[in-house]
């Protein structure tokens, strides 16, 4: 170890050390495949560690001397890191603890209930109603559901509510 020399500059000493531990710290938390840990954050923590790693062995071994400056500031991203990491991991373990409610049959006449839980693969069907409106088929139009049937001699005009509508000719009366 080149520069590195706790009785004749322990700041400079301990700050190595430091950054070499928090960089090798996010590095194993970037690299191992521990179970809740999204990508991004993964990447995040590789990125970063090889970046705390790199300064460190800098420091260590290429610096020469002269001016340097330290940022304590440069701890907090660690200390965050690890903190979402292990948070992240905690969640995963307890999600996968948590036992799951047991789906039974859809029952179309049991009443409802708020408090169930909502289970994403279960799919809920209505009851038949014979007497419920039937739907339009996809590509037949649909017929106005409060029109007017023209009367024959009086001219079409736009729809009150809708100043946008295009006017139609007026048909000819038979007779």
């Amino acid at each position: 170890m080149n520069n590195l020399d706790f009785s004749a500059e322990p700041l400079f000493s301990w700050y190595v050390v430091l950054l070499a531990l928090s960089g090798l710290i996010m590095l194993v938390l970037g690299v191992l495949p521990l179970g809740g840990m999204k990508v991004g954050l993964r990447i995040f923590n590789v990125l970063f560690g090889l970046g705390f790693l790199g300064y460190a062995y800098y420091l260590a071994f290429v610096f020469e001397g002269g001016e340097y400056f330290i940022f304590f500031k440069a701890f907090i991203l660690p200390v965050g890191m690890i903190v979402a990491s292990v948070k992240a991991i905690v969640e995963r373990s307890n999600a996968k603890n948590r036992p799951t409610p047991p789906v039974g049959a859809y029952n179309p006449n049991a009443p409802y209930n708020p408090n169930a839980p909502y289970v994403p693969g279960a799919a809920q069907q209505a009851a038949f109603n014979p007497n419920a409106p039937v739907a339009p088929q996809p590509g037949q139009p649909v017929p106005p559901q409060d029109a007017v049937p023209h009367q024959p001699g009086a001219p079409v005009q736009p729809v009150a509510d809708n100043p946008y509508a295009q006017p139609q000719p007026p048909q000819q009366p038979a007779g």
